[in-house]
């Protein structure tokens, strides 16, 4: 069965805690990223921040634009285990309309997967360019 880690993305844009949330902005408007995981030194999750988590910014920028990434992410961050079989992610991502999740292994950021990863996955299965997993279920009510 395919796992999260077969199709993850292992370069991953990650930010601390303590950077400057007009930084992060930027980055991910640079990256054309939806979202990034905020990370410790040694690359152990602490949340993520998202394009949903700083749309305040809009009316608060005045008063917030200094402040650090710390403010606004979402923490504990929603990941996914490395080993994660890829249908399960799929029907979180879609149950839960996350965009993209970082990926972990002992608690350590390794990657990210987003749906746009999947659906390139499912080009290629259509266009024959990759080998399908074999699918324990037919269950499409999760």
């Amino acid at each position: 069965m395919l796992k999260t880690k077969d199709i993850m993305k292992k370069k991953v844009i990650c930010v601390k805690r303590d950077t400057p949330v007009v930084e992060a902005i930027r980055l991910m408007s640079t990256n054309n990223i939806t979202g990034v995981p905020v990370v410790e030194a040694d690359m152990t999750l602490v949340g993520i921040l998202s394009e949903q988590d700083v749309l305040r910014l809009y009316h608060t920028y005045k008063d917030e634009k200094d402040r650090t990434v710390n403010t606004f992410m979402t923490h504990p961050a929603i990941y996914f285990d490395e080993k994660e079989p890829l249908l399960d992610v799929c029907y979180r991502l879609r149950d839960n309309s996350i965009r993209r999740v970082p990926v972990t292994s002992n608690g350590k950021v390794v990657g990210v997967i987003s749906r746009s990863d999947i659906l390139k996955y499912i080009l290629q299965l259509c266009d024959g360019d990759a080998v399908p997993a074999v699918v324990a279920s037919n269950n499409t009510e999760r």
